[in-house]
């Protein structure tokens, strides 16, 4: 029997992308229907004044610059963690009613 061929895609560069959409910029055919896209808006977030505070002395002990970039780095290392997690319990969930 025999399994489909699976069609790889190559990774392009930027560069590479760059150069296909500057050759196809006058080729309409080329190109799919118009779409509108929104920039994403960062959220904002008000926290205790003495949570802050804190955060701003753990932030300069890891000696970042930024207090808004330390806890943005730290919110995301934290929903990675719990995303792992979420992932085990569901596959340990799935072991145990044999699926």
């Amino acid at each position: 029997m025999k399994s489909k061929p699976k069609h790889i895609k190559k990774q392009l560069s930027e560069t590479e992308i760059d150069n296909l959409v500057e050759s196809q910029v006058d080729d309409d055919s080329a190109w799919d229907k118009t779409i509108r896209v929104r920039r994403a808006t960062p959220a904002s977030l008000s926290i205790p004044a003495e949570l802050s505070a804190r955060a701003a002395f753990l932030a300069k002990l890891h000696r970042e610059r930024n207090v808004e970039d330390w806890i943005t780095k730290v919110i995301k290392e934290r929903v990675e963690l719990e995303e792992v997690a979420f992932s085990e319990a569901k596959r340990e969930i799935g072991l145990r009613n044999g699926i």
